[in-house]
């Protein structure tokens, strides 16, 4: 674990501490979907935390249906859940049963995705600045030209979170006819396939001529890559993503994608278990270490929060990855020409 991982995850769970009642504490998580592969890396921090402090881990897939993300939250509830940390699929649709727990006493961590409801804690990265972070990537690399922006899911507050602090970076730019936005489109379901199909159609809607890609993830990344290898653009043309997937840190060495911000899936699964934990065992959210007051969703609810710090890889930091043990050198290397990538010398 590299010294921020380390950094992130010391002061919230070093304070989680095994008790005779711990032994009758159950964490219920809802997840989403396990589409991304950083959900898997997310869950096994979450378990081993949990685990060992004593408590019982029991989960449930809703596998991309909003509907059955109700019905396993609810079954979660009925099987003793005494805290629930929420992947929401869609972030409107899940508000009845996040009321439903919080009506029978039970805490709700949304995590990584908001959830609006006061009475609900929200864990996640820093996702507008996840959304600059990107940006500026592509913007050194490119800092004039035709841009597209391959954005998130619509039922994912987080997409326009992104998108948010993209525009942030841009507007100057763009306010001066330097950047020219020729293409946008959400991702249904942050499907890479969704991705790849949206791309496709701004290629030729524009005649190929784009300059520069804004993907909001590494998934949606991914299906731009393919759009733009299937035109021989690939390596040409700038393009974002995020979560440190790792085929995607992969292109980034081969120089296919520009930047992932990598969010370390451990740190927030690590965080996600101890408040869960803290909060069954009767904490309150001002009790929580690090939590701050955030009201920047669609509604402007205001909720108790905590951020977690994103960090940008690109060609001149993949080593940061390797050392903090996140990618194996020969995976993240594979296919790279000897001198092109320092991390892979």
């Amino acid at each position: 674990m590299n010294k921020l991982t380390t950094l992130l995850t010391a002061g919230l769970v070093s304070a989680t501490l095994i008790t005779p009642a711990m032994a009758e504490t159950i964490i219920g998580v809802s997840w989403s979907n396990f589409q991304e592969e950083r959900w898997k890396t997310d869950e096994a921090a979450m378990k081993k935390v949990i685990e060992e402090a004593g408590a019982k881990y029991i989960s449930a897939d809703a596998q991309s249906s909003p509907g059955t993300q109700l019905s396993n939250v609810e079954s979660l509830i009925a099987s003793g859940a005494n805290a629930l940390i929420i992947l929401a699929q869609d972030s409107s649709a899940i508000g009845p049963a996040v009321q439903k727990a919080v009506d029978e006493g039970i805490p709700v961590v949304g995590y990584d995705r908001l959830i609006e409801n006061k009475d609900a804690f929200y864990l996640t990265f820093d996702n507008k600045e996840v959304g600059r972070m990107q940006a500026r990537a592509v913007f050194a690399a490119k800092p004039e030209g035709r841009y597209v922006f391959i954005k998130g899911s619509p039922t994912d507050p987080n997409a326009d979170f992104l998108f948010s602090g993209q525009m942030e970076v841009l507007k100057e730019a763009m306010d001066a006819g330097k950047v020219e936005k020729v293409g946008e489109a959400y991702t249904d379901g942050w499907l890479p396939a969704n991705a790849q199909k949206n791309m496709e159609q701004i290629l030729t809607a524009n005649d190929n001529k784009v300059d520069a890609v804004v993907a909001s993830n590494d998934g949606t990344a991914g299906g731009v890559v393919a759009a733009l290898a299937a035109q021989g653009m690939d390596g040409d043309i700038p393009v974002s993503g995020q979560d440190g997937d790792h085929a995607a840190l992969n292109r980034v060495a081969l120089g296919t994608q520009t930047v992932s911000v990598w969010k370390d899936a451990r740190a927030l699964g690590a965080a996600a278990a101890d408040i869960a934990i803290k909060l069954a065992g009767g904490a309150e959210f001002a009790d929580i270490e690090g939590a701050v007051k955030f009201s920047g969703g669609p509604k402007g609810v205001e909720m108790t929060s905590v951020f977690l710090k994103p960090v940008p890889i690109t060609k001149d930091n993949l080593s940061v990855v390797v050392d903090a043990g996140w990618i194996a050198k020969d995976k993240l290397c594979q296919g790279v020409k000897a001198g092109a990538v320092a991390a892979c010398d």
